[in-house]
This record gives C-alpha cells, sequence and structure tokens, in this order.
C-alpha cells in the first residue's frame, strides 16, 4: 500500500444509546468523524460514535417488528381485479389471417 493516502483504520466504539448497547469493531470513521471517547471494558479508551439504531434496537433483529394488517387490502383487491388474465391474441393468429 502507498503511504499516506489511506484513512486511519482503527479501533472505534459504536454506541447505541436507545438501547444501551456498545460494541468494539475497526473502522475508517474513527478519528474523522468523533472526538468523543469512551473507556472501554478492558481499561482502554476508544472513540465513540453514537448511532440512532444497531442490531440491539431494530424491530427486525430484535422480533419486536409490527405486521401491518394486509390480508384486507390483498382480498379487497382480489375481489376488485380477480385473476384477470390480459387478454391476448393467438401467437399464430396474424399469421394466419396474413397467409390468406
Amino acid at each position: 500500500m502507498k503511504p499516506g493516502i489511506h484513512p486511519h483504520y482503527g479501533p472505534v466504539v459504536f454506541r447505541d444509546r436507545a438501547a444501551n448497547f456498545a460494541f468494539l469493531t475497526r473502522s475508517t470513521a474513527a478519528g474523522t468523524t468523533t472526538d468523543k471517547t469512551i473507556e472501554w471494558e478492558d481499561g482502554n479508551t476508544y472513540p465513540v460514535i453514537d448511532v440512532e439504531i444497531s442490531s440491539a434496537s431494530h424491530p427486525f433483529y430484535t422480533g419486536t417488528a409490527r405486521v401491518l394488517d394486509t390480508a384486507g387490502r390483498v382480498e379487497r383487491f382480489e375481489r376488485r381485479y380477480g385473476n384477470r388474465e390480459p387478454k391476448r391474441k393467438d401467437k399464430h393468429e396474424h399469421e394466419r389471417k396474413g397467409s390468406r
């Protein structure tokens, strides 16, 4: 790698304040987007980035996703439009007419 052209890649803590959840990982965002720090479980101090949502608070991962009542909508659509197939001419119909 060429020296001086790549961003610093180092340890950073991402913290989800809504779920009171944090995890330590490595990122290039450590030195450029935050000046906040946090003392981690290992006793070292790392830059911290606060996020609004993470796997600890996202409904998809937590299993608390709300199921929308779409049954009524689907039934109404079926009633209104049914199982209609678009009217198509027979594939060979135009050939028969043109050959006469």
